[in-house]
């Protein structure tokens, strides 16, 4: 049972990773599929909020609760730690740009351009990420962590 919470961690970052892609790909669908700029701005508005809700709420968890424990017992990564929270204050950036173009009615052009920035960072960051603390999460070996706490709503 251990050997199998062993292995558990690494698998849920990047099935958290793969489910932000999903929503994203929602979003996007929104703004193409849309049809009227009006329709697609209500959708998108409503996608967008899914997707930002979660992306935010997965890098503040991460944040807030997994990143501290990475260093309390893998100090060295700290820099590491350090690029990974300056690429989330990036996409926060990012999604806030998007959120100004639906809200201010852009057209589906703009909008898919911010979708397309936050798309290209946001994979950068995800590759990154699971590349330097993959191994790190695959050794937690505690079954009392939350799921939810470390790694945000869509865990």
């Amino acid at each position: 049972m251990t050997e199998q919470r062993v292995h558990a961690w690494g698998r849920e970052l990047r099935a958290v990773h793969q489910r932000l892609r999903d929503a994203l790909e929602v979003a996007r669908e929104a703004v193409v599929d849309g049809g009227r700029a009006e329709t697609v701005s209500r959708d998108l508005r409503l996608f967008c909020l899914g997707f930002c809700t979660a992306l935010n709420g997965h890098h503040t968890s991460e944040d807030s609760a997994l990143f501290p424990l990475i260093l309390e017992r893998r100090p060295d990564l700290a820099p590491v730690i350090a690029q990974l929270k300056q690429d989330h204050s990036m996409i926060e950036h990012l999604i806030a740009g998007l959120e100004k173009a639906v809200d201010s009615g852009k057209g589906a052009e703009e909008q898919l351009r911010h979708l397309n920035g936050i798309e290209a960072v946001m994979e950068t960051h995800f590759r990154y990420e699971e590349k330097k603390i993959i191994d790190v999460l695959d050794g937690f070996t505690d079954e009392g962590l939350d799921k939810s706490a470390l790694l945000g709503p869509l865990a």
